[in-house]
Formats: structure tokens, C-alpha cells, sequence
């Protein structure tokens, strides 16, 4: 599968869930009602028909027409929901930014831009449907990672409790590639047919049966439309429930079904490669961080911002002087606006982005995220190695990467309960 329809179709820590959306015509009709938005009937035809002209591709073999349109639109009925949060929270993806990730898209495709937008053609979509749609998809997967950040909480004594472990061990880690099936447990069901079902499916896999095609038959997890692929993880990245499971088995070893709160699930180890030495570059950096109110719009915070690099730069005021006074990060504004050494994937993408490129010493122009606006400098960069620092800053994003994708989980499921949906046509005559 060509890796922009993957982004298209869903995955990313990495990883990114989006639908493939139509233009629509005068003899399009609405297909869901999604709270205050609709899904069309183009928009399901338009991503059945690429599933389809990937699984195509990929020999891949589909589940029944009735079954594929029920994944493909409960996938867009959350996708929906998604983008909505989006902008509920006032998420915004700048041009600059999505032609930055269409590059990536390209690159990582082993692609030029011309040959990207002729793979784009070929699906049946328009260049600017498709920029749209990643620039949907971006500011989606911005929403979930802030929204679902603020339900987490990391206790230091877990850091520690886990730096304690990891000191143990040594840099090497072995990394699984894991294919996931998810049975759902609803009131309205019974558990043991449920359980019954799920053993079935481990003796079809036991038989020889393709587990993708199984996944999309049958899955109810995050990873459906994908064929059940969580692609590679080192077992500290995964779900509780993955790496509690996942005992050094060997490829093609099938896992389950074993029980959690949201209903049976089965692994397979699809592949396992070596050992990877654990390298980290911590960053030193501090931030002012302002947000935008009725009165004080977007422009009048970058101007206030740009008003206080001024007096910095001219020698003023220091900036510690200046986030004490100004900056809307409580943590950071007592601390002169340092963030202590860190290592930048804890961050959101648009501040990982600055701190990651600006030299050190340098004042970023003001820039936003969904925080707010802000101004940062890097201050310093090291490279570490097993130090007590580095292995606490390790345990933390193993502990935070695990509560990530379990809180990610259950936030999904709390929105799409909560949702006002409406399906008005399921499929179109003749299809």
C-alpha cells in the first residue's frame, strides 16, 4: 500500500487516522448525520474505493461488501468526531506545515512530487482534495494528542520505580511487529459467544488463514482498517495489554484470546528483529507562552510577543525577567520559563519542530500550537547515554507512550458514545 493512502486510511506513536473525502455534487446525498456535521455517500463510495484499489494492489483479500461498508463507515463516523474536536479546540494547520508533511508524504515514498500527484490522480482525487484532506488529518491527530495529554498523570515515584528496572537491563531492545484483533464486548452481548468467536478466530490463524483479512472481517480495534498492523514496537512502546502478553515468541506466533475491559483480543508476531542501542539528544530550552482571548486576538499576541523579543534582544530585559512576567505556563513561568533538559518528543509537533531546528541562543519567531502562542530558545543540547537523566527521561516515555495508547483508546470510544449519529443510508443501490 502506497504510504500516503496509509496516512489517508489511518495510522501514527507514532502515528494518524483520517477519511477520504469527495466533492460533493448535486446527486450526492448524506449518508450519516455526525453531530452537526454529515458524512456523504460519496465520501464512503470514495474510501471503499480505495481500500479496495489498494487491497487490489497488494493482493489482498477483503471481507464481503456489506461487512467492508460498516468498517468503512463507522471509521468515518469517528474520524468525524475527530476533526470536529479539531475545531472545537481551535486547531489550525498552516500552508507551510502541510506542504512539509505532502513532502514527507512524497519522500517517504520513495517518491518526487510530480510522481506523488500522478499516484493521487490515479486514485481518483484531485491535488487539492487530497491537501486538504492531510491538512484534516493533521489537525485530527493534534486534537487527540492534546486532548488526551491532559488525562494523563505520571507520578515521579513511577519514573523512578521503572529508571530503577531499566538500569538493570542493558541499551539492546528487541522490537516486535504486531498484527491485532479486537472483539467488542457491548451490554447487548453475550461474553461467552463473544469468547467463542475468538476462539474460532485463533483456530482459523492455527489453520493458516490470512490475519489480515481476519482483522478487517472482524476487528473492532484502532487498527482494523489496516488489517490489524501496529507495525513495529519495542514492547515499552506498546499497550499494557500487548507487552504484558508478548513474552519473547517467536515470528508468527499467534497470542490469545486473552481478556481486558473492552472485550477479547488476539496478537500475532508477524516479525521480531534485533537489538538497538538507546542513543538521546536532551534539549535545554525555555518558552514564553501566551494565549488569545475575546479581547486579545492571534495578531495581538504575536505583536506582544515580538514586542517582548524586542526587549530582550536589545538588552531590556532577560528573558527569565520577561516569562516571569508574561508567560501563561505556569510551571515554566516560576522557572524564568526554563523546561529543563528534555528530550523534544515530548512535545507537541509545532514546538518539537522550533526546538529541534533553532540554533542555540536563537529566539524563534512566535509561532502556535494548541496551547497558545509562544516564543522559545534553546539554550543548550547534550547527548546522553545511560545516564541516571536519560534513563529517567526513558521511563517516562515508556510509562507516558503506555498510558498515551490506552487513554487515546478510551477517549475515542467515551466521544463516539457521546456523539449525536444518524445513519440515514447505508449503501447505494446497486453497489
Amino acid at each position: 500500500m502506497k504510504l500516503w493512502n496509509k496516512i489517508l486510511l489511518g495510522l501514527l506513536v507514532t502515528c494518524q487516522w483520517s477519511t477520504v473525502y469527495a466533492t460533493p455534487n448535486e446527486l450526492d446525498k448524506v449518508a450519516v448525520i455526525v453531530n452537526s456535521g454529515v458524512i456523504l455517500q460519496s465520501d464512503i463510495e470514495t474510501s471503499l474505493k480505495t481500500i479496495r484499489a489498494n487491497a487490489k494492489d497488494n493482493q489482498q483479500t477483503l471481507p464481503d461488501d456489506d461487512t467492508l461498508r460498516e468498517q468503512v463507515t463507522e471509521k468515518l463516523i469517528v474520524d468525524t468526531i475527530q476533526q470536529q474536536e479539531a475545531e472545537r479546540i481551535g486547531v489550525r494547520i498552516d500552508d507551510n506545515r502541510l506542504n512539509k508533511t505532502i513532502e514527507d508524504i512524497a519522500k517517504n515514498n520513495q517518491q518526487t512530487l510530480e510522481q506523488l500527484y500522478a499516484s493521487i490522480a490515479k486514485e481518483g482525487l484531485s491535488y487539492s482534495q487530497f491537501r486538504e484532506q492531510v491538512r484534516k488529518e493533521i489537525a485530527a491527530s493534534e486534537a487527540r494528542n492534546a486532548l488526551v495529554r491532559r488525562r494523563i498523570n505520571i507520578l515521579p515515584a513511577e519514573v523512578d520505580n521503572l529508571a530503577n528496572v531499566l538500569a538493570k537491563e542493558t541499551n539492546a531492545t528487541v522490537q516486535y511487529k504486531v498484527g491485532h484483533i479486537q472483539l467488542r464486548i457491548d451490554e447487548k452481548e453475550d461474553k461467552s459467544a463473544v469468547e467463542t468467536k475468538a476462539n474460532q478466530i485463533v483456530q482459523k490463524l492455527n489453520q493458516g488463514a490470512d490475519f489480515n483479512t481476519l482483522a478487517y472481517t472482524y476487528s473492532k480495534g484502532p487498527k482494523a482498517l489496516q488489517g490489524g498492523d501496529w507495525g513495529w514496537m519495542r514492547k515499552e512502546e506498546m499497550p499494557t495489554i500487548f507487552a504484558d502478553q508478548i513474552k519473547l515468541q517467536n515470528k508468527g506466533s499467534i497470542i490469545g484470546p486473552f481478556r481486558s475491559g473492552v472485550g477479547f483480543h488476539i496478537l500475532k508476531i508477524e516479525d521480531v528483529k534485533g537489538l538497538e542501542t538507546v542513543a538521546v539528544t536532551e534539549i535545554q530550552a525555555r518558552h514564553i507562552l501566551i494565549k488569545p482571548t475575546v479581547i486579545l486576538s492571534d495578531e495581538g499576541v504575536q505583536n506582544e510577543l515580538l514586542d517582548i523579543t524586542r526587549k530582550i534582544e536589545s538588552g531590556e530585559a532577560t528573558f527569565g525577567e520577561m516569562a516571569q512576567q508574561y508567560s501563561q505556563d505556569p510551571g515554566s513561568a516560576s522557572q524564568q520559563g526554563e523546561l529543563g533538559y528534555q528530550t523534544s518528543d515530548i512535545y507537541v509537533p509545532e514546538f518539537k519542530h522550533q526546538i529541534d531546528t533553532l540554533p542555540i541562543g536563537k529566539i524563534s519567531e512566535p509561532f502556535k500550537t494548541v496551547h497558545g502562542w509562544h516564543i522559545v530558545e534553546v539554550m543548550d543540547k547534550r547527548e546522553v547515554d545511560r545516564t541516571d537523566s536519560a534513563l529517567k527521561n526513558k521511563a517516562y516515555r515508556i510509562i507516558f507512550n503506555r498510558k498515551f495508547n490506552e487513554e487515546a483508546s478510551a477517549w475515542l470510544q467515551e466521544i463516539r458514545a457521546s456523539a449525536f449519529v444518524e445513519v440515514i443510508q447505508e449503501k447505494q443501490d446497486g453497489n
